[in-house]
């Protein structure tokens, strides 16, 4: 049995973080010898920000009025994720990264088989380290722990290699009418949010009671 779940999110979304962090305890939880199949696909919160970045307490606190408001909504991710295996530590972010970068390299990982671990990777460096991951330099360090190539990650990152590529992928699903994240597509539901494991669970299960014996009667 095996089933395909697409992921639309970004690495600066920390309910992304913690939606994925659930995906993985709901297969962890599934019966032995089930396959699923984790599709990344490109999605940026802030589509506009410059290349360098911007300082998050200056960005955060324009954006959502103040930094303390920006501070307790921080406080309110920490306490949604109590129980998810996430450390984060919002005092080590120094700067809100535009991450296009980041979005080209997962499409370079995936040819190589590494986009699961490259995006724990991108999620960790910036939550729970952070990193800028929106600096070339950290990119490829980060890319080199999951087993790519540093030197090759550098030469890509400065090329335009993956750029229309990521570009047409979120093109497509703003057209196809995704505004925000995390979203799970698994079989016929689509799991807007970081819902519980156990929502993510029962859809999976879901997903592979209607594919038995390499024959699917859904999706």
């Amino acid at each position: 049995m095996k089933v395909t779940v697409k992921v639309t999110s970004d690495f600066i979304c920390p309910w992304c973080l913690i939606g994925e962090r659930r995906l993985a305890k709901a297969i962890e939880s599934l019966p032995a010898g089930s396959e699923v199949d984790i599709v990344w696909q490109p999605f940026e919160l802030n589509p506009t920000m410059p290349e360098a970045g911007l300082d998050r307490r200056s960005y955060r606190a324009n954006k959502f009025g103040s930094w303390q408001y920006s501070q307790m909504l921080d406080q309110g991710t920490v306490k949604a994720a109590e129980h998810d295996d996430v450390a984060f530590d919002y005092d080590a972010i120094d700067k809100t990264p535009n991450t296009f970068k980041a979005h080209r390299l997962m499409w370079l990982a995936d040819q190589q088989g590494l986009a699961q671990p490259l995006a724990d990777a991108l999620f960790a460096g910036y939550f729970e380290q952070g990193l800028d991951i929106g600096d070339s330099a950290v990119l490829a360090e980060l890319g080199e722990k999951v087993g790519l190539d540093r030197a090759e990650v550098l030469v890509f990152l400065a090329s335009n290699q993956g750029k229309g590529e990521v570009r047409a992928a979120e093109d497509a699903l703003t057209d196809a009418g995704v505004s925000g994240v995390p979203l799970f597509e698994i079989g016929e539901q689509r799991i807007s949010g970081a819902q519980s494991q156990a929502t993510l669970t029962a859809a999976l299960q879901a997903a592979m009671a209607s594919c038995q014996d390499g024959f699917c009667t859904q999706g």
